[in-house]
């Protein structure tokens, strides 16, 4: 059930919501096909179907609507399709592959949509490479055209990209010369920490429109191979042969259908059966909170596949991502989200152990790989995260990475009354051999929290399992905070009414530069290289002004730039 039960106040004022659910049937821009351990998902682009009024998807160029459907056609082959082991990503049209990101939506869209519109991409495509890295799918690009901005972007996402030498398809990054923009989906950091194009030729390849074609793109390193169109078809398939026998993903598992989620969307709220989302508009914030298990839970395998897309953590991952994209889009001026819990810990630290026994199976190692990719949405949305533990909480295990994740946490105290105090759990799924969730620098949240000092995170490890009252929590510097029943509602009050009233835009450099503490990796640096420098290019007039080189494109006219390096 999708259901719109009430409408905002004003809708003339606000664009339509943007709804991140779809599936195959809906698809204006994919096809999918499957032979055996392959898939093949193939760019079509509707050039009438983008997802807002006021430009054409001409050339397989893409919008958000179109990576809506990329995202969905690759979770449906990680859950509906366990014996793909390789997906390859091609075009249906003649000569074009991808020419990127639609420069006339980009024209005509609001600084905050371009931002989030580049977030969303990244996170895509970075959840190609988790699930190559942590669940055995890989990708293989199969450029069979001219590849050009976001289109490379997309197929330097994949393993192996393989281009077809046909004296005319090339693969360029040219948003430098001919708009005035970087590539804002990781494209500068994959060409040198990926593919490690050296340096000086980089420089070369990112700044010429015309790109690179044939041999010079192999020699580069911009590609892994070459194939004449005569023989390009058979190259494809040897690759993605050759890729699929280093996936264990198993040849005879039946899949799990991905059914539309059960959702009811109100004026005010987003409700699902284990997440709902409370917006105080007013206060300018969100409260999300979040049901554990109930009743008897799948503790086998059997059990887990019987129960398929209902199994609790599968749809607890679904539900939260789409409420936290949902949020991100459509909700700009709800600038602090408040996590809540509510059930039984005991009942979570039991699914955390189910997840630890069977994580080697394909479908619970996909389920964790789900809900290690929306924890790390979480990590990086632009919005202020507060934890309130409070009376009928249950953060353990997999529920604390969500306190965990957060830029501060509030434990409500009880000192006279211990069976009712609030209690957190520290479980393996949190500080284990091998944490399920690792951040996008490869760390735990706990990790990240000490900096990996090892005596703190000794003295957590000590009470594993443990649960921990507010004063316990706090001496080992889990919770931010311990007011007592006394204080607690004026300390949350006026911590939360002190945050919102903070620009918002200092706030995101601020909370990014501080959940971001820990190792660099590229992950990392295409975050903060999107946050840092094609959020500012983003908004400079050389860019985006009235002869900026993104607003002149296609209309003949000459970029103007004031020529003051910054």
């Amino acid at each position: 059930m999708n259901t719109a039960s009430a409408a905002p106040a004003d809708p003339a004022a606000a664009p339509p919501r943007v709804d991140y659910q779809t599936d195959p049937s809906r698809y204006r821009h994919w096809k999918l096909a499957f032979e055996g351990p392959v898939a093949t998902l193939a760019a079509d682009f509707d050039e009438n179907a983008g997802l807002r009024p006021g430009y054409k998807l001409k050339l397989n160029s893409y919008d958000l609507g179109v990576d809506i459907e990329l995202a969905d056609a690759v979770n449906r082959i990680r859950f509906e399709h366990p014996e793909v082991r390789t997906v390859v990503v091609t075009s249906a049209k003649d000569k074009v592959f991808c020419s990127g990101a639609n420069i006339f939506m980009l024209g005509v869209s609001s600084h905050a949509w371009k931002v989030n519109f580049c977030k969303f991409t990244n996170e895509t495509r970075n959840g190609l490479e988790d699930s190559s890295k942590g669940s055995g799918l890989k990708f293989l690009a199969a450029v069979n055209g001219a590849c050009a901005g976001g289109g490379y972007e997309l197929a330097l996402a994949c393993d192996e990209i393989v281009l077809v030498d046909d004296r005319n398809s090339a693969v360029s990054l040219p948003e430098v010369p001919l708009l005035g923009v970087l590539p804002g989906t990781g494209g500068l950091t994959r060409v040198t920490d990926k593919r490690h194009v050296r340096h000086d030729l980089a420089d070369i390849f990112c700044t010429t429109t015309e790109g690179v074609r044939g041999q010079k793109a192999k020699d580069w390193r911009l590609v892994d191979d070459i194939a004449r169109p005569a023989q390009f078809a058979a190259k494809v398939q040897e690759r993605a042969l050759e890729l699929a026998k280093g996936s264990d993903r198993p040849a005879n598992a039946r899949g799990v259908l991905l059914p539309p989620l059960a959702r009811t969307i109100e004026a005010d709220a987003l409700r699902y059966g284990n997440v709902s989302v409370e917006i105080d508009r007013a206060r300018r914030t969100a409260t999300f909170t979040l049901k554990a298990p109930g009743g008897a839970q799948p503790a086998d395998i059997a059990a887990i596949e019987a129960a398929g897309a209902a199994w609790y953590p599968l749809a607890l991952a679904r539900e939260l991502d789409d409420a936290i994209l949902s949020m991100r889009t459509n909700e700009l001026d709800i600038g602090t989200w408040l996590i809540r819990t509510r059930g039984d810990a005991a009942a979570v630290l039991a699914m955390d152990r189910v997840l630890l026994a069977h994580r080697n199976h394909w479908l619970v190692r996909e389920t964790i790989g789900a809900l290690r990719r929306t924890l790390a949405r979480l990590d990086v949305s632009s919005r202020s995260l507060f934890a309130l533990i409070d009376e009928g909480s249950c953060f353990a295990g997999t529920f604390l990475e969500l306190a965990l994740a957060c830029d501060r946490s509030y434990h409500l105290a009880l000192p006279d009354d211990a069976a009712k105090a609030p209690k957190i759990t520290v479980g393996e799924a949190n500080l284990g051999p091998e944490p399920l969730y690792p951040m996008v620098t490869g760390q735990s949240r706990l990790g990240r929290r000490f900096y990996d000092e090892t005596p703190a995170l000794d003295a957590v490890r000590a009470k594993l399992g443990q649960p921990l009252d507010a004063g316990a929590a706090l001496a080992l510097g889990l919770v931010t905070s311990a007011p007592d029943d006394i204080d607690w509602a004026d300390e949350t009050r006026i911590a939360i009414e002190e945050r919102v009233a903070m620009s918002p835009d200092a706030l995101t450099g601020m909370e990014a530069n501080l959940r971001f503490n820990g190792p660099e990796n590229m992950f990392t640096r295409v975050f903060g290289r999107l946050t840092a420098w094609q959020n500012w290019i983003f908004q400079r007039p050389n860019a985006v002004g009235d002869k900026g080189a993104l607003k002149v494109y296609g209309k003949g006219d000459k970029a103007q730039f004031d020529w003051n390096r910054v």
